[in-house]
């Protein structure tokens, strides 16, 4: 079983079939697009399939640079990112909820960063998710 809703590599997903899983938290989905889109643009959005693993996860990317990725889920969607150091370290230094941070120090490190993934459900966690964003983007 895939980590996406969507894990049929010959079907990219649709807006009504992503609106349809994501359920409640689609307005959720919208507005955290619509903040990256009004902090970095021009703003590319683009479907990729990951493999039988991960399934189809959309990709939000600012010139050649991804911000984010964002996978849907049955009622909610997982956002993920590649935070380097120094995005990490300034992550500590903001306003961020320590139960936040302890998902990034507890990821995954990789050459490009920590491969940090974040369950988003509520108003709250599309705020810290874009603040991330701004952060990752920052440094």
């Amino acid at each position: 079983m895939a980590l996406s809703a969507f894990d049929d590599k010959s079907t990219e997903p649709q807006a009504r079939a992503v609106a349809a899983v994501l359920g409640d938290t689609a307005d959720l989905w919208s507005e955290l697009i619509a903040n990256i889109a009004s902090r970095f643009e021009p703003l590319a959005r683009d479907w990729g399939f990951s493999g039988k693993k991960w399934g189809w996860a959309l990709r939000l990317k600012h010139k050649k640079r991804a911000v984010l990725y964002m996978t849907p889920c049955d009622g909610f969607f997982v956002v993920g990112f590649a935070l380097g150091q120094k995005a990490v370290d300034a992550a500590h230094q903001s306003e961020i909820p320590r139960s936040i941070l302890e998902i990034i120090e507890g990821s995954q490190q990789y050459a490009e960063g920590r491969a940090v993934r974040i369950d988003v459900r509520s108003v709250d966690d599309v705020r810290y998710v874009t603040h991330i964003a701004g952060i990752k983007m920052r440094n």
